[in-house]
């Protein structure tokens, strides 16, 4: 298996966002520490305060959400799956040369991009 883990500041906020709104299957929730979400066939592992996760590293430097890395959900249509998130995107969608993006928050500080493929 594998899964991408997604720091969050709260899980159930983040459970809103990625099942509620996104359309991901709750697959686990151990209390409001941690989740696990599937889409697809992939897992994303919603770590909050708490989980070890988040325990500070040797160095001191202490995980947290946000950063530029992100996943990306496919989507059919940009516009209406912006608009059924009902949040602003962090810039108006862009293209590029395999099809069209715009990057959201999910709320708890982390970037989701929408990305809808080029019709070739």
């Amino acid at each position: 298996m594998v899964a991408v883990r997604i720091l969050v500041t709260d899980v159930t906020a983040a459970l809103g966002f990625y099942s509620g709104r996104l359309g991901f299957e709750v697959l686990e929730q151990w209390g409001d520490a941690f989740a696990m979400v599937e889409r697809d066939g992939v897992t994303l592992w919603l770590s909050g305060p708490g989980t070890s996760a988040q325990r500070p590293f040797d160095d001191g430097t202490e995980p947290s959400p946000g950063g530029f890395n992100r996943i990306v959900v496919t989507v059919e249509n940009l516009e209406a799956a912006l608009s059924s998130l009902g949040v602003k995107p962090r810039s108006e969608p862009i293209s590029g040369p395999g099809g069209r993006q715009a990057v959201v928050e999910d709320g708890v500080g982390n970037l989701v991009e929408l990305f809808e493929p080029g019709k070739n």
